[in-house]
């Protein structure tokens, strides 16, 4: 039987590194398992803020690419402000830590680009697609943002051709998402957002959302909107199981309670209370003083970093900075506890990070911070694989710290996830086949 055509429309692919790319990566890599042969759609001269060739194991052999030319406005902003490097991946200096230039930077950023400095790649892609849809019977595509100036990629193309089916796939909310509030936006830029994102939710056939609240969030702002989360990829865990069979790391050498954050760390997602009960433990408990290290395996704000080694803590840290994701994923295993933070306000209980499902696949026990009952904590709770916190909790984060910290002392620190294989990346694969339907 011959393949259905799925055109997928990313500005993320390998070798980009990081979070972004590896959704439509892994469903692109199982869609031929159900009878759908994807062929990708991207920039040939993308601005990636992270880098990981090693990602390109997982590109399917033979896989179609489209790709065309991109301009961005990225190389400008970072003459005016180094740290402006920080807006491709999504992140601000906020409060006492914004310059002059930064507040200048932020504000161009929200007023002049909308939705986002991949604006200009719209309509050359619009008038470009048009006709390769027609001329090659293709009848399905996928908007993937952030950037989700690619959702009006979509948008676009619905209007000329009505009868597309367009999947609008929400990685991120749009103005609903914690950053939004921190462009400075004028009344108008604003409305100008509002009125683009419902354009795209009343149009799309299908909005996928990567959290149950974001689904239910989107249904209420006009979309027919459908949950399918991020994943792990069930190969990653088993290839870095086998290949560890016998060996000696270094981290497995040290004998070390290691409590470890995996990726991007920016001052939104900043647990001060959780740096707050380490240190008063290091200084409060010689066992734990003496066994304890925090291991950072990403990029971490400089301010954080600065903040954290002005305390306590300092001489406990390990910072590997970015490593290839078979590496990081190799230190999630050789982890005790794994950390995760979210962003701290209610409107941000869907956002799932999507390293949280391959923490799950370690087995590891996971600490978790963000708002109340946050979509994070439903599947701690229903997986037993650690606990979710408030950014105001420092007492009990303490004690759930310490706690296991006691039971790594005893030889007791067992893996205990359960029910994860909902998260597999190939069944997540077959809940999108059945939405394409």
């Amino acid at each position: 039987m011959e393949q259905k055509k799925i055109l997928i429309i990313t500005y993320y692919w390998p070798p980009a590194g990081g979070p972004g790319v590896q959704r439509w990566l892994k469903f692109a890599k199982y869609l031929p398992d159900f009878g759908w042969k994807p062929i990708i759609y991207t920039p040939e001269n993308p601005s990636y803020p992270l880098l990981d060739e090693t990602l390109m194991k997982d590109v399917p052999e033979n896989i179609e690419m489209v790709r065309t030319k991109i301009w961005e406005p990225y190389q400008l902003a970072e003459k005016l402000n180094k740290s402006n490097k920080k807006f491709k991946a999504g992140q601000f200096d906020v409060g006492k830590n914004q310059s002059w230039k930064s507040r200048l930077s932020i504000w161009v950023r929200g007023n002049f680009f909308i939705p986002d400095a991949r604006v200009f790649w719209v309509k050359p892609s619009i008038a470009f697609l048009e006709k390769y849809l027609k001329e090659n019977s293709i009848d399905t595509i996928v908007t993937s943002g952030p950037p989700h100036s690619l959702h009006l990629i979509g948008l676009g193309l619905k209007n000329k051709m009505p009868d597309l089916k367009w999947i609008a796939d929400f990685r991120d909310p749009w103005t609903e998402i914690s950053y939004y509030k921190h462009l400075k936006l004028t009344k108008s830029s604003d409305k100008k957002h509002r009125q683009l994102e419902s354009a795209v939710f009343k149009n799309a056939d299908i909005t996928l959302a990567t959290s149950y609240t974001d689904a239910e969030n989107f249904r209420k702002a006009g979309a027919n909107a459908v949950c399918i989360t991020n994943g792990f990829d069930e190969s990653d865990s088993s290839k870095k199981a086998e290949e560890q069979k016998g060996e000696n790391t270094n981290s497995q050498i040290e004998k070390a309670f290691t409590l470890s954050y995996i990726g991007v760390l920016e001052q939104l997602r900043n647990p001060d209370n959780l740096w707050k009960a380490l240190d008063e433990l290091i200084r409060e408990n010689v066992d734990f003083a003496t066994d304890f290290k925090l291991k950072f395996v990403g990029r971490i704000d400089d301010k954080i970093l600065q903040s954290i080694e002005n305390s306590s803590l300092k001489n406990h840290i390990l910072n590997l900075g970015y490593l290839a994701h078979g590496k990081a994923v190799e230190e999630m295993q050789n982890s005790d506890l794994l950390l995760i933070t979210n962003f701290p306000n209610e409107s941000s209980k869907g956002i799932i990070p999507g390293k949280i499902f391959e923490y799950l696949a370690s087995g590891k026990q996971i600490l978790s911070f963000g708002p109340e009952k946050a979509d994070v904590a439903k599947i701690l709770e229903e997986t037993k694989a650690g606990k979710h916190f408030s950014y105001q909790d420092t007492e009990t984060v303490k004690k759930f710290v310490l706690e296991k910290f006691e039971l790594w002392k005893n030889g007791s620190l067992l893996e205990n996830t359960q029910h994860i294989e909902q998260f597999s990346r190939k069944n997540l694969t077959q809940q999108l086949t059945e939405v394409l339907k």
